[in-house]
């Protein structure tokens, strides 16, 4: 802690070995940051710009790989600062920001995905309404609830943690997530069950929602025509494959942050990498390789002299 400016400051005890492999861990880290923003901003400006993509679809996808830049952009920054700094601190108003970008965008990520779980089950069981109930007013109104609803949630709680006591300035992570509670001298109640409300309400519902809204498709379809079985394959696929890696992702940072372990400092470091270095980089892989569309014009895009 600071006393002459008033500054408190937290202590990050999750890296490994940092002075030995600064410079690899800035490198990979680099690269994959570099390769997150160039993947997901050339899915996202082909987007804007081919008129067939206009679609609600695509502009559901467009949203779920801006908020992967945004997510992305939140954490990386400060990781490659902290692999070539002496100390790996951060200001507690800085970690109480980080903390809040961090779980905002990641609920975030569920509510994108079962509002495009509502956009594949309404275009493949309701065809004919599908025009009328997803316009575009529509789709606005779930972009500015998904990240609107998981804004408010989460800034109630970083309110009521700023409300409590510090006793301790380390947290055995990499980045501020809610391994932020064992800063506190005593754990309020409060804040603990309104994050189990938060956490029904942005994580477990969403879920719910969207493996009812695909099983319900994945139903009709397969008492349907084959065409409408593959047009239901191609597009609820990549969804559901993004959905289940975030998922495990998430399920890991919820439980290693809260319940102590017997991970070793090396597996709770490379884990908690996994959550900011493997997803942001698997969705534009996942919707440019098995998004048929998408597809189509990274290979006008990237090979045109063979089209």
């Amino acid at each position: 802690m600071d006393h002459e400016l008033n500054v408190t400051y937290i202590t990050m005890r999750g890296y490994v070995d940092v002075h030995k492999y600064k410079y690899l861990y800035f490198l990979i880290t680099f690269t994959v940051y570099i390769l997150i923003i160039c993947l997901n901003i050339t899915i996202i400006s082909l987007i804007w710009i081919h008129k067939n993509l206009h679609e609600p679809m695509y502009i559901f996808i467009a949203a779920l790989l801006l908020n992967s830049v945004l997510f992305s952009t939140s954490m990386y920054p400060k990781l490659l600062i902290d692999f070539l700094s002496e100390k790996q601190i951060i200001s507690y108003s800085a970690c109480l920001f980080q903390l809040f970008l961090y779980y905002t965008l990641s609920s975030s990520e569920f509510l994108l995905l079962a509002a495009m779980a509502y956009d594949r089950y309404v275009s493949i069981c309701k065809p004919l309404q599908y025009p009328t109930i997803m316009k575009n007013r529509i789709v606005g109104i779930f972009l500015v609830l998904a990240w609107s609803l998981p804004a408010c949630h989460v800034a109630v709680t970083v309110i009521m943690v700023t409300q409590s006591k510090l006793c301790n300035y380390s947290i055995k992570g990499i980045f501020c997530n809610n391994a932020i509670y064992e800063l506190q001298c005593e754990q309020s109640k409060v804040p603990t069950m309104y994050g189990v409300i938060a956490l029904i309400d942005l994580v477990v519902l969403p879920v719910f929602f969207i493996v009812f809204t695909y099983t319900k498709i994945l139903l009709i379809a397969y008492r349907s025509s084959r065409e409408v079985r593959k047009t239901a394959a191609e597009t609820c696929l990549p969804h559901l494959l993004v959905l289940f890696s975030f998922y495990c992702l998430n399920v890991y940072d919820v439980t290693i942050a809260r319940v102590e372990s017997n991970l070793s400092a090396t597996a709770r470091f490379i884990m908690t990498l996994q959550v900011v270095l493997y997803h942001p980089l698997f969705n534009p892989l996942i919707y440019g390789l098995k998004m048929k569309e998408i597809s189509k014009h990274l290979k006008h895009l990237f090979c045109p002299a063979k089209n």
